[in-house]
């Protein structure tokens, strides 16, 4: 039923809480109070008890106006939930909630959560103010994940009352594949297969291909920084460059049908894995996912490494 009842609402970017999406129920302690009114109630009229009349109207008319108070608190307020960095399944997503309180008075003790969640996390929103807040989930599979429905309610003042509302959010996280736990080597003996050849990506000497000395006028894009970090730690000052004539030797092609795996989503974790590997070393490297899929093309940097992500989020 609640999974039901969440499916038929209306799902925005923003949501601002009006008396058509406020929902109230007594809380347990309202349930306990209205039980003792009654009993008052019924003591007062048996026992002709005019102080007892008195107590039990005036406990019942401080209940009937914190529902009130506690609409007040809540109404008006405008939600926006924003989506999350891409994160790799398995790792938590972070929700960013935005409370707007647009009004000129403060609102106090609003607690956030997951609908189907359990903690509450409590915040006072200033008047004519914005509060910021975080909430956390998991990612679960590979793709685009909808973003769960945050639940914002309210006891304010007395707590026999449960005042709150449902946000449900167009927005949606992107999902990398998990990447291989334990993957293997880079597979650097394969090059880029329009070439033709199958030059290897090392020397015998263990130094990348397609490198020479630094000389006057090469641009600084090509040195090789890692290496001229170590000549000047060690003092040599011996730089080196990449050799454009060289550089379509240079290019890794990480590619689906080399990975030795039969199922996909073990090929996607490991092609996921051998990108960042890729990407820390500092290489040039393409990636093809199979005929169905367009290839990218050899590259390096970030920018990069976040396409070819999310061309394996994608596939």
């Amino acid at each position: 039923m609640r999974q039901w009842w969440l499916a038929q609402l209306p799902s925005a970017s923003r949501h601002a809480i009006s008396r058509r999406n406020l929902y109230l129920l007594p809380t347990r302690a309202g349930w306990m109070l209205a039980l003792t009114l009654l009993v008052l109630l019924v003591t007062s009229i048996n026992f002709q008890l005019n102080l007892g009349f008195l107590l039990t109207f005036m406990l019942t008319g401080a209940a009937l106006v914190s529902v009130g108070i506690g609409y007040r608190n809540l109404l008006g307020l405008q939600l926006e939930l924003h989506a999350p960095e891409a994160q790799f399944a398995g790792q938590p997503l972070r929700l960013d909630l935005r409370l707007d309180n647009p009004s000129r008075r403060a609102r106090y003790a609003l607690g956030t959560r997951h609908y189907q969640g359990h903690e509450l996390s409590l915040v006072d929103a200033p008047p004519q103010a914005t509060t910021p807040m975080q909430l956390s989930t998991q990612a679960q599979q590979r793709g685009y994940q909808s973003l769960p429905a945050v639940l914002v309610e309210t006891r304010f003042p007395l707590g026999v009352f449960r005042m709150w509302t449902v946000f449900r959010t167009t927005e949606k996280a992107l999902v990398y594949p998990s990447p291989e736990s334990h993957p293997p080597p880079l597979p650097l003996g394969l090059a880029d297969a329009g070439s033709g050849s199958s030059t290897s990506l090392r020397a015998s000497s263990g130094e990348f291909d397609g490198v020479r000395s630094y000389r006057r006028g090469d641009p600084l894009k090509l040195v090789v920084w890692k290496k001229a970090a170590t000549s000047l730690a060690t003092g040599s000052g011996h730089f080196v460059v990449r050799d454009n004539q060289h550089q379509a030797q240079q290019d890794l092609w990480l590619d689906a049908s080399h990975c030795g795996l039969a199922e996909r989503e073990a090929q996607l974790s490991r092609l996921t894995a051998w990108v960042l590997m890729a990407d820390q070393q500092g290489l040039r490297y393409g990636l093809r996912l199979g005929a169905a899929n367009a290839e990218q093309a050899a590259d390096s940097g970030p920018a990069h490494r976040q396409a070819c992500l999310r061309a394996l989020a994608l596939a």
